[in-house]
């Protein structure tokens, strides 16, 4: 049985972590979770699982949580996240946490000997140096949980590393995939939010949108995969059926399909190389689906994954800069405070104005975190200001 550890439990991909828990108890346990601010989604899970530890987001949440379970140790904040990844006696720490918040756990599990289940884009988009250097320092593995990244590692099976021509990543395109740049001026949060495939958290579904999220798997795949980025394409792919697939040296191509349910992706993450069943899971009926459509990115149409091809072969602190003004920008105008292409306009101009330095510490990426928040925040500030 592996013992988990579990950040981002209250979260879309951290519920369905425990939808495969629920289904196989005979082969996964919780240890400890995280839910930031969802107290109530953690008092359900607490009188589902037996847990020895959590971590919220607020002290006055862990007080109140002490208060009703005396028998479980509760801690807050970044450094509760941190106590929950470095904890002894589990075997794998799921990282479902969104945002540069996902960093340091990470960095923790690793260091103290833990594999990790990985679905926390910024600890590989922002640190992925860092933590390249650490799994091989630490002899621990990084279990891909994005369907992309799943789908290329499943498919990777089929040849040694030297076979690999490259790596081809599809992408649905998003909310406004059959929109022009013109007509992306005055969309609305509701519509962004609303992806034509897939059920996702609104961080995630605004950088799909965008296309930041394709930009940052391009990134991430660099560092799982130990491939070079002109070994790595995106491919627009309008019914997210097919989730990745390596092309071979010989030109022969593996692909993964399959419905869009993330519970396939987080089981064999879980598990591999052994399959389990999972007999809730709707089947593929590729007859219903009938056709397949493909189509090269536009990069125009796309600036931001232009953007992070770039970020990632300058590396250093540049993409830390990135990921930080896109979380501030896709934030802002989640709460209606900025138009949906001033999210490009602020992330670029982020990277652009920002000196290269190299970033060989957690401080360092720190510290770039702060440059591209701050870059952000004062856009947005003279944006507000104007109005």
């Amino acid at each position: 049985m592996k013992r988990l550890v579990l950040l981002g439990a209250s979260g879309s991909i951290g519920k369905q972590t425990i939808d495969v828990v629920r289904a196989h108890p005979q082969d996964y346990c919780l240890r400890a979770v995280s839910v930031g601010r969802n107290i109530a989604a953690l008092r359900e899970i607490l009188q589902e699982f037996t847990l020895d530890l959590v971590c919220v987001g607020r002290e006055e949440d862990a007080a109140e949580i002490r208060a009703a379970y005396p028998g479980i140790t509760v801690c807050s904040g970044d450094e509760g996240l941190k106590v929950l990844a470095s904890c002894d006696g589990y075997d794998v720490l799921v990282n479902a946490l969104v945002g540069f918040a996902g960093l340091a756990p990470t960095v923790a599990a690793m260091e103290s000997g833990h594999d990790v289940a990985l679905a926390n884009k910024e600890t590989l988009v922002v640190g992925g140096e860092l933590i390249d250097k650490l799994k091989k320092e630490k002899g621990v593995r990084i279990y891909p949980i994005d369907s992309e990244h799943s789908a290329i590692d499943q498919c990777l099976r089929c040849g040694s590393h030297a076979e690999v021509s490259r790596l081809i990543i599809t992408a649905s395109g998003g909310s406004f995939r059959n929109r022009t740049r013109e007509e992306l001026k005055d969309v609305t949060v509701e519509e962004a939010l609303a992806h034509p495939n897939w059920s996702m958290g609104a961080k995630i579904t605004i950088d799909s949108a965008t296309m930041m999220n394709k930009g940052f798997e391009v990134i991430e795949a660099h560092w799982l995969f130990d491939m070079p980025y002109e070994k790595i394409d995106v491919l627009m792919h309008d019914e997210s059926v097919i989730h990745s697939m390596v092309e071979f040296t010989d030109h022969a191509v593996i692909a993964q399909l399959g419905v869009p349910d993330m519970r396939i992706p987080i089981q064999y993450a879980l598990s591999q190389p052994a399959r389990l069943p999972l007999d809730e899971a709707e089947r593929l009926d590729l007859a219903k689906i009938g056709t397949l459509h493909f189509h090269a990115p536009d990069t125009e149409r796309y600036p931001l994954l232009a953007l992070a091809y770039e970020t990632g072969r300058r590396g250093g602190i540049l993409p830390a800069v990135m990921n930080a003004a896109n979380e501030e920008a896709n934030l802002a105008f989640r709460n209606h405070k900025i138009g949906f292409t001033e999210i490009e306009d602020i992330v670029i101009n982020a990277v652009y104005l920002t000196e290269q330095k190299p970033a060989e510490t957690l401080e360092d990426l720190r510290e770039a975190d702060h440059l591209g928040r701050e870059y952000a925040r004062k856009y947005i500030e003279s944006r507000e200001s104007a109005e």
